[in-house]
């Protein structure tokens, strides 16, 4: 099965969905780092959510999914681009044991930012951590903070990721006011391996054979990191040049490491001063007349 996104809409009603298959994608992430199986569970399905959501939205840059919480699991973050690439990391504290959202992050917040890649300012959306799933957390925020209905189901293993997102748009007299209640219910019946398993085509017959349905072409999903050592030297000189001296004083190197691809970057005393060559400003040379 192909990485991809497929949006479809129920003719003539406000309702309109996209399916979402990560198996390469999913699992460049999983050849990057292990995670514990409940962390890479939960993981799977935020990077099936960023995906489905992105696809909702017209934007130019990055969407930015951030679960931070106060338990074992203390950070989740997807990127999701309009370019559709996707990354994925985590952080967490010891032996984890299996549980739902809200028993693995504790009290924490669900932060969605928007980041232009013109350099326009950013959009920030958060909203506390509530629901046992990543699916009801994020149906909690649409609520919250978009006032927009959204349902979503979600699905991961160690091997693929998936899900569908249904969103009920604003509805005109003459659309048919009942479809989303029926497009919801519907939704219900999809088991998780079913997402799994079935092409989106498949997915789409099953449950709505009945509907009028507009199925789109369908658009490719893949893993990206966007770190760089371009990026990377910027990191350094917010730093600042005394703390790096600093880190070359007590380590001799300035090492970073990605937390998304884990690539690894050093700097030697040498590397770092041309970092700061730039901030230093060359007396002017006198002018004989």
């Amino acid at each position: 099965m192909n990485d991809s996104l497929q949006r479809f809409l129920l003719e003539s009603t406000p309702v309109r969905g996209e399916i979402a298959h990560l198996d390469a994608t999913w699992r460049a992430v999983l050849e990057r780092r292990t995670y514990p199986a409940p962390l890479e569970r939960l993981l799977g399905e935020m990077m099936a959510a960023a995906a489905l959501l992105s696809a909702t939205l017209k934007f130019e840059g990055s969407l930015i999914m951030q679960m931070q919480g106060s338990g074992p699991v203390q950070l989740l973050v997807v990127e999701a681009t309009s370019e559709q690439t996707l990354r994925a990391t985590a952080k967490w504290d010891g032996e984890l044991e299996s549980g739902n959202v809200t028993e693995l992050l504790g009290a924490g917040r669900f932060v969605i930012s928007i980041v232009p890649s013109s350099g326009k300012q950013a959009y920030q959306g958060i909203v506390s951590i509530e629901g046992e799933s990543i699916a009801q957390v994020l149906e909690h925020y649409m609520a919250k903070s978009e006032q927009l209905e959204t349902r979503l189901w979600l699905a991961s293993d160690s091997t693929q990721a998936a899900g569908m997102l249904l969103q009920k748009l604003p509805a005109t007299p003459s659309e048919d006011t009942d479809a989303w209640n029926r497009a919801t219910r519907l939704g219900e019946t999809i088991k998780p391996e079913e997402l799994l398993a079935l092409p989106a085509p498949e997915i789409i017959r099953r449950l709505y054979h009945q509907e009028d349905v507009r199925v789109f072409e369908p658009r490719p999903v893949a893993f990206r990191c966007s770190c760089s050592h371009e990026r990377v030297t910027s990191m350094l000189r917010m730093l600042g040049h005394d703390e790096v001296r600093s880190i070359l004083q007590e380590r001799g190197n300035v090492e970073v490491d990605c937390e998304f691809c884990g690539r690894h970057y050093v700097f030697d005393p040498v590397d770092a001063e041309q970092v700061f060559a730039a901030d230093v400003i060359l007396p002017a040379e006198k002018t004989r007349h």
